[in-house]
């Protein structure tokens, strides 16, 4: 059986010169199909570089609207201080985790883990909490690490995925 699944006859055995133009389509059909893929694996791996991108942007502008300010951080510390309950403690941390300010940050992520340790209910939202943070402070690695342990648990966290997103973008830039 021959190309296309046609019957050959032993008659008909290809030139030399025939060989040579299979062959050469073939390699022509190859080159093709390899450049088809490379090309098809560029525009997916520029459209994610866009969509890290444009995460990124995203992200950025809605952490800086979130960033509190002092009458608010104020009024959370004072409730904490009278009353340490985990909830209070997890509302003065989870809010200082988007400060402008690095040591309310660094201290927003102690908080936050030593929540986690204690086995507080809501571990997910300190989890994301310590990533923004991290992520604020310029440690995109460690925030990147955070949500990473989130989305194994918990893929479906639009959040994580996109604050994952967002540390990655960061720190290749």
């Amino acid at each position: 059986v021959g190309y296309l699944g046609r019957k050959r006859h032993s008659s008909t055995a290809p030139t030399p010169l025939a060989s040579e133009l299979l062959v050469s389509l073939f390699l022509s059909r190859h080159t093709y199909i390899h450049t088809q893929q490379t090309q098809t694996n560029n525009n997916t791996m520029g459209e994610t570089k866009n969509t890290q991108k444009l995460t990124k942007a995203e992200l950025d502008h809605k952490l800086k609207l979130a960033a509190p300010n002092r009458h608010i951080l104020e009024d959370l510390a004072v409730v904490c201080a009278k009353d340490p309950s985990p909830d209070n403690t997890f509302q003065y941390a989870f809010c200082l985790s988007k400060s402008t300010e690095p040591s309310e940050l660094r201290y927003a992520v102690s908080i936050l883990d030593g929540l986690v340790k204690e086995g507080y209910e809501h571990q997910l939202d300190c989890m994301y909490g310590a990533a923004c943070a991290l992520y604020l402070l310029g440690e995109y690695e460690k925030a990147r690490y955070r949500c990473e342990q989130i989305l194994r648990s918990h893929p479906e966290s639009r959040l994580a995925a996109e604050l994952h997103l967002a540390s990655i973008e960061s720190k290749d830039q």
